[in-house]
């Protein structure tokens, strides 16, 4: 449910446009430290793979990531022999460094990274894109857990990319089956909005990125892919571990507290199929009920609870407010988040004001019920109280149900349909959809959100494209107000140095 009549800052999903340009579609980014014996393999195996297969223009982007052997020497020389390599250096290491800098400064529609040792088959490289390409989805991830991917790798790696997705699952809630598979692609206008939320610079970054991405209700599809692990892999299974937990329980702080403004992803009002007016369907009313139910169990538990505890110190009445108090905060901040879909911190105060109001009547009732009680015996068992009281909550639950849904959380679809006047520019043109383009960028250019051109077909003669990593100027992510949020990022090219060896 939409709380708000903001129209998002993502533009609508729709199919990229075929054409005839010299901007890359696919730009696919190998992040890499110390790898001066697998780097050039791979790359030539990737080339030779793209080259047959894909039908657009493609480029792949070799990232170094502070490597201190001459895995910098082979990145410059590939560049030099093959058109579509390009090679940029980092002084900092970082996967997710690496990732966050060579995206945010690449003009390419679609962004993908994989991993060095190539242990995902290359044959599930296309499926992943094509989603992004046909407007299907906002993010693809590569899924070795899938049942229909076939995976041949230790019982130890096994244990541990099992128990960290459950890890996932149980604390974020999430629905992806495989956060850590290096296979991963996004599209560049949802990686301008989403890359400045994310804070981790190494290996939790994907992690980040897909909850982040979920929790705000874009699509990830999922790939099954063929896997065969790399037994000279150099990651650091503890250490990276450590770091994990650590980012997830930040993540899930963040989430919690509301900090993470998520509404920065949103799609414009009505491409979401469920902002739609459909004859004879009720607008969510099915998952709210559910939801509702589920938190007004565990808030009656915990009502019992604390009446009980209350109970032991003080008379019923005192008992029976105070335990309604506790409960019915807690009851209005997760109904408000889990029920009704309201993220963020605006109008919480008044949500738990309103909530209060609601706290009242459920007061009345239950305290009725007990005066009543109390008129008719005057020594009634504990046992008899709970039950009284039970039969209360009940009917208020039902009462707060209702009120919840039309007064304190309402839909508020219909208004935003009507509200927009002329005056509003939140609500005229943003409201319609658009269907982005892709334009042909020149040399030393980087193409802006929302001005592009046709999405360009691979050229059957290759010449050597401009660097996308010169010394010009790139803006590197827009704000939610539309504004540039950062300053432009200067970029130094990586070129073949003069002396560099071929028998490196």
């Amino acid at each position: 449910m939409r709380t708000d009549s903001s129209p998002g800052t993502l533009p609508a999903r729709e199919h990229l446009p075929a054409g005839d340009a010299g901007t890359p579609v696919l730009d696919v980014v190998i992040p890499v430290y110390n790898e001066e014996k697998d780097l050039q393999p791979c790359v030539l195996r990737l080339h030779d793979h793209l080259k047959r297969t894909f039908p657009y223009a493609f480029r792949i982007t070799i990232a170094d990531n502070a490597s201190t052997d001459t895995t910098p020497q082979v990145s410059r020389r590939l560049e030099a022999e093959i058109p579509e390599v390009k090679a940029f250096r980092l002084e900092q290491k970082g996967r997710g460094r690496a990732l966050r800098t060579v995206w945010s400064a690449s003009e390419a529609p679609i962004l993908a990274y994989m991993d060095v040792d190539l242990s995902t088959d290359l044959n599930a490289l296309l499926p992943l894109v094509a989603p992004l390409i046909s407007g299907h989805s906002d993010l693809a991830i590569g899924s070795r857990l899938s049942r229909s991917s076939r995976v041949v790798r230790g019982a130890k790696r096994e244990f541990i990319s099992r128990t960290y997705n459950l890890i996932l699952r149980g604390s974020l809630q999430a629905r992806f089956s495989d956060a850590q598979c290096g296979f991963k692609a996004i599209r560049r206008d949802v990686a301008q909005v989403l890359l400045p939320l994310i804070e981790d610079t190494g290996w939790f970054f994907d992690t980040e990125m897909l909850v982040l991405a979920e929790r705000a209700g874009l699509r990830i599809h999922e790939v099954p892919v063929d896997w065969v692990d790399d037994p000279n892999s150099t990651v650091h299974i503890v250490k990276t571990a450590t770091d994990d937990l650590k980012g997830v329980w930040r993540v899930g702080r963040a989430l919690a507290t509301g900090s993470l403004s998520l509404d920065r992803l949103t799609r414009p009002f009505g491409d979401d199929p469920r902002d739609r007016e459909i004859k004879d369907v009720p607008k969510g009313l099915a998952r709210q009920l559910v939801g509702f139910c589920v938190v007004g169990g565990l808030s009656t538990l915990f009502y019992l609870l604390l009446y009980s505890g209350f109970r032991v110190f003080t008379g019923s009445q005192i008992a029976n407010a105070l335990a309604l108090l506790v409960s019915a905060i807690a009851n209005t901040a997760a109904n408000r988040r889990l029920t009704f879909g309201v993220r963020g911190r605006g109008g919480a105060v008044r949500h738990q004001v309103q909530g209060l109001v609601v706290f009242g009547i459920g007061l009345a009732l239950t305290s009725g019920s007990l005066a009543a009680l109390n008129a008719a015996s005057s020594d009634p068992g504990h046992s008899t109280e709970l039950a009284v009281l039970i039969a209360a909550n009940l009917a208020a639950t039902v009462l707060r149900f209702l009120l919840f849904r039309a007064w304190v959380f309402p839909d508020r679809r219909d208004a935003d349909a009507t509200v927009g006047a002329p005056n509003t520019p939140a609500h005229t043109p943003a409201h319609t959809p658009s269907s982005p383009t892709y334009s042909t960028v020149g040399a030393g250019s980087m193409a802006q959100p929302g001005h592009h051109g046709p999405l360009p077909q691979r050229p059957v003669t290759r010449s050597a494209p401009h660097h996308p990593f010169d010394t010009t100027q790139f803006r590197a992510g827009e704000a939610a107000d539309g504004s540039w949020r950062d300053a432009t990022m200067r970029l130094q090219p990586v070129r073949p140095h003069d002396t560099d060896s071929r028998d490196l």
